[in-house]
């Protein structure tokens, strides 16, 4: 892809088998903490008001308001006794049978770089920054934490159905760049939108986006985009209802009805979608 330069074919020199390295936090330099206490400080200051109950009570759970790049050891003492994960360092971008592991077994990848001051407003691969501040806090939460286990078995499973382009779709447009409708409003919980100042405020506050009520099978069908903002929001209720349609939809008939059903461009509007203001 693109501007991603921390793909791997195979697993680097002196990786695990699942991919996993070594922190190797005392290596991070002073520079590179700074630029982490540089985007917190920006994107913490700006989420009250915007990012989800559940992923400020993350923030606060997991006490990522110290300084610099956190820890894994000791991120993972907090988050282990909230919900049971923990938090693995990874090159970068990993397969899909290793990403889909990792999370059915309660870890989540984060990538081991940070990026650079020309990089602050936009990184196309998730780094440090993107996978720890964005991810994490609704980690800490125990019904999404439960979801992502689902959706990581369910991944496993969609291996056997050639489905992985529609089941990427969920994880996008739930995980990365999903809203919420709480009674004191929208909110974002997607860590591609939380982790980002711009499309916080556009995903919230600019008119140009749709924001469409969440349906598993609309969601399924749409495409998204990798190099802009998205034009298309898809708005839950709530976490529990993220987790009920995932664990109690039957994916293997859903998937066969996907591979007959056209795919939905990334801004388009369809006539019964519900739209919410």
């Amino acid at each position: 892809m693109k501007n991603i330069s921390h793909v791997y074919e195979t697993p680097l020199a002196g990786a695990n088998t699942n991919w996993t390295v070594p922190q190797n936090w005392d290596k991070f330099t002073a520079d590179q903490h700074a630029m982490w206490d540089r985007l917190f400080a920006r994107q913490s200051a700006m989420l009250p008001g915007r990012a989800a109950d559940a992923f400020l009570r993350g923030i606060d759970v997991l006490k990522l308001s110290r300084p610099g790049i956190p820890d894994y050891r000791e991120l993972n003492a907090q988050l282990m006794a909230a919900t049971g994960w923990q938090i693995v360092a990874v090159p970068g971008l990993v397969p899909d049978a290793v990403f889909f592991d990792h999370l059915a077994n309660r870890r989540f990848p984060a990538g081991n770089f940070i990026r650079t001051p020309e990089q602050s407003d936009y990184l196309q691969e998730p780094d440090v920054f993107h996978d720890v501040f964005g991810h994490v806090p609704m980690l800490a939460d125990p019904v999404f934490a439960d979801y992502m286990v689902a959706y990581g078995k369910g991944g496993l499973r969609s291996l056997g159905f050639d489905a992985l382009d529609h089941l990427a779709r969920l994880y996008w447009y739930t995980v990365e760049f999903g809203l919420i409708k709480q009674p004191n409003g929208l909110r974002i919980y997607g860590a591609g939108i939380v982790s980002s100042y711009a499309e916080s405020i556009f995903a919230l506050e600019d008119p140009r986006p749709n924001r469409i009520a969440f349906d598993l099978l609309r969601v399924m069908r749409t495409h998204y985009r990798i190099d802009d903002f998205q034009q298309n929001y898809f708005v839950i209720s709530s976490i529990d209802e993220l987790l009920n349609v995932t664990v109690e939809t039957d994916f293997a008939p859903l998937y066969t009805r996907l591979d007959i059903l056209p795919d939905i461009a990334a801004s388009e509007v369809l006539a019964d979608d519900v739209l919410i203001a």
